[in-house]
């Protein structure tokens, strides 16, 4: 009965003990860093342009972030607008872009929209690009 008794003490004891210790906190709650993407513009009109020429533009953005910024991901609304976007990380203060080209083989007035995903806080940016295309 004294053993059991010697070790329920000895365990409140180690309790008390660890309780008593101060804490340690690495970081306050929501100020870990997080990247952000700017983009200056964000609709590029082509206005008219003939059949068959090339017809892009380069959205640029920046990471205004402190966090490494990952684009995981841009799709277009339809398969005549092709997105090309970089495959790394922006580190924070970083810029680059995102190659959006339209297929002017499709004659007529278009407006489409282009939706940027990445791990910055709002994902799913929406860039617009329109014009005319014309014989």
């Amino acid at each position: 009965m004294r053993t059991l008794f010697s070790i329920f003490f000895l365990m409140v004891l180690a309790g008390f003990s660890l309780s008593a210790q101060p804490q340690v906190t690495t970081a306050k709650e929501g100020t870990e860093a997080k990247p952000a993407i700017e983009f200056p513009v964000r609709m590029h009109d082509f206005g008219k342009v003939k059949s068959g020429d090339q017809a892009f533009y380069y959205f640029v953005f920046t990471n205004s972030g402190e966090a490494p910024l990952v684009i995981s991901n841009v799709r277009s609304s339809c398969g005549c607008t092709v997105p090309q976007w970089p495959r790394v990380p922006i580190l924070g203060g970083q810029s680059d872009s995102i190659r959006v080209e339209y297929n002017t083989r499709i004659k007529g007035s278009f407006n489409k929209t282009i939706t940027v995903f990445s791990n910055a806080t709002g994902s799913g940016v929406g860039l617009v690009i329109k014009g005319n295309v014309t014989d």
